[in-house]
């Protein structure tokens, strides 16, 4: 299993991306934090900007379709996209994301 994360500046962009993502079946499960505040440097600036964090559970057969799909509809000019494997993942979660997110066409 995989970890993505990523931040917009608002709440509803944040709900459209996550219902988007799980209901095109690339991701079992998106949660949201937030607000976060995230602190940066941006054209010469150091910025502060309070922001909602996404983050993915997803097979690792998901990946590149995931990553396009966010990237593409990611209102961000850079956006943050990191992207980290499950060290441990109980098999129950497991098969559940597995359930949850398989996608034909991928």
């Amino acid at each position: 299993m995989l970890l993505a994360w990523t931040t917009v500046a608002q709440r509803p962009d944040a709900e459209r991306l996550a219902d988007q993502v799980v209901e095109r079946q690339l991701a079992a499960c998106v949660q949201i934090d937030g607000p976060v505040v995230s602190h940066y440097r941006w054209q010469d600036q150091v910025e502060r900007t309070q922001e909602f964090r996404l983050c993915f559970k997803f097979l690792p057969e998901q990946l590149l379709a995931l990553e396009a799909f966010v990237l593409s509809h990611h209102p961000y000019e850079t956006p943050e996209w990191i992207v980290v494997a499950a060290e441990r993942v109980s098999e129950k979660y497991l098969s559940w994301a597995r359930a949850s997110s398989t996608n034909p066409s991928l």
